[in-house]
């Protein structure tokens, strides 16, 4: 195997993942970062998380992760409810209208590719990060952030 194939392999993923989010940006409004943060709410126990446990999830930093949540917030699919420990602190839940468009959206790319990462042996699993890290370490981006878009504050090199 030379290394165009790997990297057409790759191209293929990342096409597929930009099809995928285009497809839930037109049908739902939503970009898939915002998808998966519901979806992580929805997983959550008492459908509650916090805005670091989202920043470490999406792999994201603060700011960008508060304008994800200001979109969600201002169309009414999560609120932001003071902690009664810490009043400075706020949970994000999902609202009623957010599992509601959850139920609606269909079972995205990410999904369905995690449910058959599920499936893989531990072993395989490690095969697989491994493999993506030679990747990651190669590109020379193991600081990048998981976001699919650039957003206007990121440099483009």
């Amino acid at each position: 195997m030379d290394s165009l194939e790997i990297i057409v392999s790759i191209r293929k993923i990342v096409r597929s993942l930009n099809l995928e989010s285009k497809a839930i940006q037109k049908d739902f409004g939503l970009s898939i970062t915002q998808l998966l943060c519901l979806g992580h709410l929805q997983n959550s126990p008492a459908y509650r998380s916090t805005h670091r446990e989202l920043m470490e999830m999406l792999s994201l930093n603060s700011s960008t992760v508060s304008g994800i949540l200001k979109r969600l917030e201002k169309r009414g699919y999560i609120a932001r409810i003071s902690n009664e420990s810490d009043k400075r602190s706020k949970s994000i839940t999902l609202t009623a209208s957010g599992i509601k468009l959850l139920e609606e959206t269909p079972n995205v790319l990410h999904d369905r590719l995690a449910e058959k990462l599920d499936k893989l042996s531990v072993e395989n699993k490690k095969m697989v990060q491994k493999s993506l890290n030679i990747i990651i370490s190669a590109m020379e981006i193991k600081e990048m952030e998981a976001s699919p878009l650039l957003t206007p504050e990121e440099p483009i090199d």
